[in-house]
């Protein structure tokens, strides 16, 4: 057992902020909160927090671990002045140039960075089109190294190769959830990874593609991953090609239930909300991605039940995430506030529950062990009516002390337990090649 004494213990769903409060963790998961529970359990192992900030894990809801060697990126990208010319000019070549060796250096670094950001957790969304068999077992790899939390899939498409594509990409994410249930019945490793059914988005994805899904599913009890809407282009196939609207078609399919993660939605209809909705689905609004591609802004947030916070690849720092989403909310003219966006953050782990069959996001007994620890000095009051100010005012990344998941720090006292250095030093030798692989294609 350990303790984590003297801690201001967090909570967003409901707010809470409350001094001086002990936190016992064994086997994973949080066994009390309270006081004087060092004298309770006088064996377990103690660290005091000397009053830091102690909160449920802060989630990524989505992102591409595969677009980690892109930043800064020197390769000859041809002008992009639309969101499709975006994706063919740059995404679609570099995922297209994605190697075993490339792909598990950008997961890595994604997810080392990942936590250092605070996120205990990341919902990933994967492209390779040249790398698809083993290629989410690579990224489970960089997650376990870093001790990331994380859920992946494969986003089927037949952008490259038509049906033979879209079948291989099924298969890759039948393969690994698959694989993950038989390590989970073997209890053979901690159950940190899991697994959705991945699409890139419907404009990419035929009828008979959207079968094979719906059959994955089926096989797999998981739930669809999937962009739509995130540029009117989506929305004018569809009604071009099927004459349906998003989600309808999708629907129409049986991929829309509880599990259901959908990106973007920019441009979802009122029916498309309302199936969101029907079948207790998430959006996962990603602000800072909308706002880099120049595809517009989703005002409708309010109307979905379910709404979490991704970052679509920039990064996952969720604090800057959470400013930038609330921000852009307010300059659109939009009436929530900061508490609205924290609930947001938060729902992070409500996706979690659903797909771990595990309690996520409350500092309670039976919750998951996964905790995010925070230096912070504020100059005002910090209390549970006003937290949700200082999310969009004052914290930020840079007071990320320590990252616990499943009750072990994987970065404590803002140091890993192993050196960084030689895997990033790699990384830089290995994105100058992917670099050159996109300009051979």
């Amino acid at each position: 057992m350990k303790i984590l004494l003297n801690a201001m213990a967090v909570q967003f769903q409901p707010a809470l902020v409350k001094e001086g409060i002990d936190i016992a963790v064994e086997n994973g998961v949080i066994v009390e909160v309270g006081n004087g529970l060092a004298e309770k359990y006088p064996s377990a192992e103690t660290k005091n927090m000397n009053g830091k900030l102690v909160m449920p894990g802060i989630v990524c809801s989505h992102n591409h671990f595969y677009s980690g060697l892109a930043r800064g990126i020197m390769a000859d990208i041809a002008p992009t002045p639309d969101f499709i010319s975006v994706l063919k000019n740059l995404w679609w070549r570099l995922d297209r140039a994605l190697d075993e060796e490339s792909l598990y250096y950008s997961g890595l670094i994604c997810s080392l960075e990942a936590i250092k950001s605070g996120c205990t957790s990341v919902i990933d969304h994967h492209a390779s089109p040249n790398y698809i068999e083993g290629s989410l077992d690579t990224l489970k790899q960089g997650f376990m190294k870093a001790g990331l939390r994380a859920m992946t899939c494969f986003e089927t498409t037949d952008r490259n190769g038509g049906t033979e594509e879209l079948a291989r990409g099924v298969d890759e994410n039948i393969r690994f959830a698959k694989a993950i249930d038989e390590a989970k019945q073997k209890g053979e490793e901690p159950y940190l990874v899991e697994a959705h059914i991945g699409a890139h988005a419907p404009f990419t994805v035929s009828n008979e593609g959207l079968r094979m899904l719906a059959m994955a599913k089926q096989q797999t009890g998981r739930g669809l991953h999937i962009h739509v809407a995130e540029d009117l282009y989506d929305v004018s196939h569809s009604h071009h090609h099927y004459g349906q609207d998003l989600i309808e078609r999708l629907d129409a399919f049986g991929l829309i239930d509880s599990k259901t993660l959908v990106a973007h939605g920019l441009y979802l209809s009122d029916l498309d909300r309302d199936i969101l909705n029907k079948h207790d689905a998430f959006l996962v609004h990603n602000a800072r991605s909308n706002m880099n591609n120049g595809v517009g802004y989703n005002g409708k947030l309010a109307q979905f039940n379910n709404v979490a916070l991704g970052t679509d690849g920039i990064g996952a720092d969720m604090f800057e995430e959470l400013k930038f989403a609330y921000f852009k909310h307010k300059d659109a003219g939009g009436p929530m506030w900061p508490d609205s966006f924290l609930n947001f953050l938060g729902n992070g782990n409500q996706l979690l529950a659903r797909n771990f069959d595990a309690q996520f996001g409350k500092l309670e007994a039976g919750y998951k062990a996964d905790l995010t620890v925070l230096d912070y000095t504020s100059p005002t009051p910090l209390q549970a009516e006003n937290l949700a100010g200082h999310f969009a005012f004052g914290l930020n990344s840079g007071a990320v002390n320590s990252v616990m998941v499943e009750g072990r720090f994987v970065y404590e006292d803002r140091a890993f337990g192993f050196d960084v250095a030689p895997i990033y030093a790699e990384a830089r030798k290995v994105s100058k090649k992917l670099w050159q692989a996109m300009d051979a294609l």
